[in-house]
């Protein structure tokens, strides 16, 4: 009553009432406004980014208008779909058509569209630009799932646009925009897929998911990344209705504790057929999508088409240290800081024993698995044959001195997600296995979508280590572009022009 009478009081001024109802809308206006200026900011990105990498892309087929690596293999196989082919398959290709497939058809109704020549139709650059597409449409994903995901953080418009921009400008990903490879493609239907999960459209993703697999068919493993990102929400919303009725209290985020409390949950909540059927009717798209991976498998007798014996798998656990020393160095801003350092100290200091134990570990796993392909040492245009040549084949000890350092890139890299629940993160650390292990060959192109993935879910940083992030992606790009097409050399045995590149 007494409550009531004071508001009856205080509405009963006219000042108070009009003062109230002016600061609520001067609030929704500031909203609406901040909103409308976020959007203008985006399509100034968009465009800036349009432009800047139209303009480059220009001068890249300028300098070099023959198909270039890869692309002497993915280029011809296009022109022999855009002529009608489609029964002509070059063994060399190890991905599924969907690059070719998707390019033709975008570029015939073009075509017909402007009256186009068959000269410009299929031509070297015309489908280069298929990418450059390819990329505007990644920089829309990357916008929308960062607005998606750090929608409660409530992360300024600033903020959002210059992390966009930087994932955008991703060295890795940004140099393959400008040829004719499956990269871009392949990353654009990934974020797709991911984005559309994470609205909750789990048949259009599945749909996406699909065509992603056209792309490129280890993103299977991204559409069962998908599948657990469904099920560790449910997972995380049964564990703690479970903590609520045994009254027990959750363990501190990121603890050994929470993990094997997690894990009995996970095996009691397997346990139940009810559980384990809500679970399929939630993930069916996805899972139907596996169910067709494994029958392509069988069918095909490997992961791969075409040259299957170069592209082997194997067991090659140093890829995943490869891939955190990777994330450590592109994403030092967020996973090198002096309190990281300090808390890392602290925690060898508390748990001397375990990381002991994992560091013995990861000596044996770099021992008894280390691969090096073939590749990795004979062709010097690749950033990776300098990397092992100039580091791990330096010494022999080399490789095994540098666990401390893959201990503390990973022990970082876990703490960044720890915003993220504990299901979702053992989800994901089996998707990364997954991806990075079976590989025989230290590619970096192969670490592109477990990066963008980590790093869109962890934490938005303050602006200062976001600029200086973006400062170090313009670097590293303007220095593999100048070489790219300033530092050509030839080979003994061949006359052509040969390039760095990633």
């Amino acid at each position: 009553m007494v409550l009531y009478t004071g508001i009856v009081r205080y509405y009963h001024s006219p000042y108070n009432l009009v003062s109230d109802f002016l600061s609520f809308r001067l609030q929704t206006i500031k909203r609406f406004s901040m909103e409308n200026l976020e959007g203008y900011y985006f399509s100034a990105l968009f465009s800036g980014c349009f432009l800047l990498s139209s303009l480059l892309f220009s001068k890249i087929t300028r300098e070099q208008r023959d198909p270039y690596m890869d692309e002497i293999f993915h280029i011809p196989q296009a022109q022999l779909y855009c002529q009608g082919h489609f029964n002509q398959w070059d063994p060399m290709i190890t991905t599924l058509p969907g690059l070719y497939l998707l390019s033709v058809g975008m570029v015939k109704p073009a075509a017909w569209l402007f009256g186009w020549n068959e000269n410009v139709v299929c031509s070297n650059g015309m489908l280069r630009f298929i990418n450059l597409l390819f990329s505007l449409g990644s920089l829309y994903m990357l916008y929308s799932i960062i607005s998606k995901i750090h929608y409660k953080n409530k992360v300024s418009s600033f903020r959002k646009i210059i992390s966009t921009l930087t994932l955008y400008l991703f060295p890795t990903l940004y140099f393959f925009t400008f040829l004719y490879y499956t990269d871009t493609g392949s990353t654009f239907f990934v974020l797709f897929t991911y984005l559309m999960c994470l609205y909750g459209n789990h048949k259009s993703a599945a749909l996406l998911g699909l065509c992603a697999f056209f792309f490129r068919q280890t993103n299977i493993i991204w559409i069962i990344f998908c599948a657990g990102n469904v099920i560790s929400e449910k997972l995380t919303e049964a564990w703690k209705i479970d903590l609520k009725k045994r009254e027990d209290k959750p363990s501190a985020r990121g603890s050994f504790s929470e993990l094997v409390k997690a894990l009995t949950f996970l095996v009691q909540y397997s346990l139940s057929f009810r559980n384990m059927i809500s679970l399929v009717l939630l993930t069916w798209p996805y899972i139907t999508l596996v169910f067709g991976f494994l029958v392509f498998l069988v069918y095909n007798g490997a992961v791969v088409v075409g040259d299957k014996t170069s592209h082997e798998v194997c067991i090659n656990f140093p890829q995943l240290f490869y891939f955190f020393g990777f994330t450590l160095i592109f994403s030092f801003p967020h996973l090198v800081s002096v309190q990281k350092l300090t808390d890392f100290i602290k925690s060898v200091w508390r748990r001397p024993f375990l990381y002991i134990a994992l560091a013995g570990i990861s000596v044996i796993l770099i021992w008894k698995f280390t691969y090096v392909h073939k590749y990795l040492v004979a062709d010097n245009r690749h950033y990776t044959f300098y990397v092992w040549k100039k580091i791990f084949q330096r010494h022999e000890l080399i490789k095994y001195l540098l666990v401390s350092a893959y201990l503390f890139a990973a022990w970082s890299f876990t703490d960044s997600l720890k915003g993220k629940s504990v299901f979702w993160i053992l989800m994901f650390f089996f998707c990364l296995l997954a991806a990075t292990v079976p590989q025989k060959l230290l590619e970096f192109r192969y670490f592109i979508v477990p990066y963008l993935i980590f790093r869109l879910n962890i934490p938005i940083p303050s602006s200062i280590r976001l600029l200086l992030e973006l400062l170090v992606y313009i670097l590293v790009n303007v220095f593999t572009f100048y070489l790219f097409l300033h530092k050509t050399f030839r080979w003994p045995d061949n006359e052509e022009t040969q390039r760095f590149m990633w």
